[in-house]
């Protein structure tokens, strides 16, 4: 995932990434665990303040492109104050063999998916 500073739409500049997961770099979490595939489904918290992301796009997909069915797997990177993205190595949900992760919703509408909901957003 990358993260660029848009004020100038003309000329992005990088500020932040993480590599995680992947078909042939297979890169870890930063606590040392497997992320199979690659990010699929990205959400960001309302605040700005933490990105999430999972490793399911759709059943019929993952079936068809990872055969292996290791499960899913929900990862979240912290957002700094001026930019920069770092994998938080104590959020790591890693779900049963069979079972996949999708799209993220939480709680009182945390993320940027749920913002439909409140109107004064």
């Amino acid at each position: 995932m990358h993260q660029y500073d848009v004020s100038d739409p003309m000329n992005p500049k990088l500020t932040g990434k993480v590599e995680i997961g992947g078909i042939t770099a297979k890169n870890k979490h930063s606590n040392g665990k497997n992320f199979a595939y690659g990010p699929q489904m990205v959400e960001i918290s309302r605040d700005g303040k933490r990105v999430y992301w999972t490793n399911s796009l759709y059943s019929s997909w993952d079936d068809q492109f990872y055969p292996d069915d290791e499960g899913g797997q929900m990862v979240m990177a912290n957002v700094g104050e001026n930019g920069g993205l770092t994998l938080d190595e104590n959020f790591y949900v890693n779900f049963p063999d069979g079972y996949r992760s999708h799209q993220i919703r939480l709680e009182g509408g945390d993320c940027s998916t749920d913002s439909f909901c409140y109107p004064s957003v």
